[in-house]
């Protein structure tokens, strides 16, 4: 399980993984890390900033989420912001499929405030985290992860599962 971890600094003068591959600042203002989230693929856990195969993400996700109070109710985003329109998903699942570069694809999990119902958007044009979550009063994240994907089996570098 991932640790909570405050998005900034760290000890060391190292940085966050989420600093550092810019989803803090493109997608997510700075918000500190409370609840641990699993993301896997297979048998394959995704770690900030980690690389995946196309293959490798065809499969929707395994999702766990810690905690013990399950009176919480959450909301998942998934969210490539280096599409030209970036993209999201918000029930159904997808299989990323960027055709040039690297993009990286960024999984944000709110705490709902109530038990108030989330509606995917109608639009995949230029969605933004930001506005999304203004728009349902979800408040900032309470964990995230991201990877990178490669947009075909023969442009990406040698990447072990």
């Amino acid at each position: 399980m991932q640790e909570a971890a405050k998005c900034s600094l760290m000890p060391g003068g190292s940085r966050d993984p989420l600093v550092v591959g810019r989803v803090i600042g493109d997608v997510l203002d700075p918000f500190e890390s409370s609840i641990p989230m699993r993301v896997s693929y297979s048998t394959r856990d995704v770690t900030n900033g980690c690389e995946f195969k196309p293959s490798q993400v065809v499969n929707q996700p395994r999702i766990n989420i810690g905690g013990d109070d399950l009176r919480n109710f959450y909301t998942l985003i998934a969210v490539d912001p280096d599409a030209p329109s970036p993209s999201h998903e918000v029930v159904t699942y997808e299989s990323p499929r960027p055709m040039m570069g690297i993009h990286r694809i960024v999984f944000v999990l709110f705490r709902q405030l109530g038990r108030e119902t989330v509606y995917a958007p109608g639009w995949r044009q230029n969605f933004n985290t930001r506005e999304f979550a203004e728009l349902y009063n979800l408040g900032l994240p309470v964990a995230a992860e991201h990877f990178s994907k490669w947009p075909n089996e023969t442009n990406e570098p040698n990447i072990t599962s």
